[in-house]
């Protein structure tokens, strides 16, 4: 298959990603879905989870915390809050804080603490360790 879909990933940090690819297969709010070449327009929110980018025999993953993409013309732009390489993941620091979001959570009824926040620290964080783990 000949690459034919410009993808562009960007968080507020940093560019992520910049490539001509044969597909990317982005986790939607219903379930993940693919952008292959000609795909119709579409602007779509999407949840934590794994990006998959195909080029050639190749397969990145990139996990993520959510964010907006946009296609149209064979353009993909992903804003994303995070994204980051699967063979990049700090196993230790991800573990981390996968326990410091459990213990905030399991002290919710002693004290005052941002639930949905915990919540969402320690989806990331499984995500993280869970992309690793299948991915590498």
């Amino acid at each position: 298959m000949a690459e034919e879909i410009n993808l562009e990933i960007i968080t507020p940090e940093k560019a992520v990603l910049k490539d001509q690819v044969d597909a990317i297969t982005i986790p939607g709010s219903l379930g993940s879905f693919q952008v292959l070449k000609n795909h119709a327009p579409l602007i779509s929110n999407f949840e934590v989870g794994v990006i998959k980018v195909k080029k050639n025999s190749d397969v990145i993953h990139l996990t993520t915390s959510g964010g907006t993409v946009e296609v149209k013309d064979n353009v993909v732009l992903i804003l994303a809050n995070s994204a980051e390489n699967v063979n990049k993941i700090d196993s230790e620091r991800a573990e981390h804080a996968q326990k410091r979001a459990e213990e905030r959570l399991a002290q919710k009824q002693k004290e005052e603490i941002d639930e949905a926040r915990a919540e969402a620290a320690l989806k990331r964080a499984l995500n993280r360790l869970n992309a690793k783990q299948k991915y590498l």
